[in-house]
């Protein structure tokens, strides 16, 4: 490896689906500002809307929670084109 071109704070990080509660910790360079205590260790906290152990894909559920509301929004936005084609 090249000197003085890669990260320093190399730390444990841990990651929190948000949509079905699991956790992992893994070393990261992440910038966080919740921390969270796992084990009486505190971790520097970094939220996740979906990861493999909630994504379709990974767990083979075809069940996909929208928790921004992006298809209500998208249907909002281009509910005039739904009206004119009926």
């Amino acid at each position: 490896m090249k000197k003085g071109i890669h990260p320093d704070n190399y730390r444990m990080v841990a990651f929190k689906d948000m949509s079905n509660g699991d956790t992992f910790i893994t070393r990261s360079t992440v910038n966080t500002r919740e921390n969270i205590e796992i084990d009486g260790t505190e971790y520097p906290l970094v939220k996740l809307e979906i990861s493999s152990s909630s994504h379709p894909f990974y767990t083979g559920k075809m069940k996909l929670v929208d928790t921004a509301g992006r298809v209500d929004k998208f249907r909002n936005r281009y509910k005039k084109h739904y009206e004119d084609k009926k």
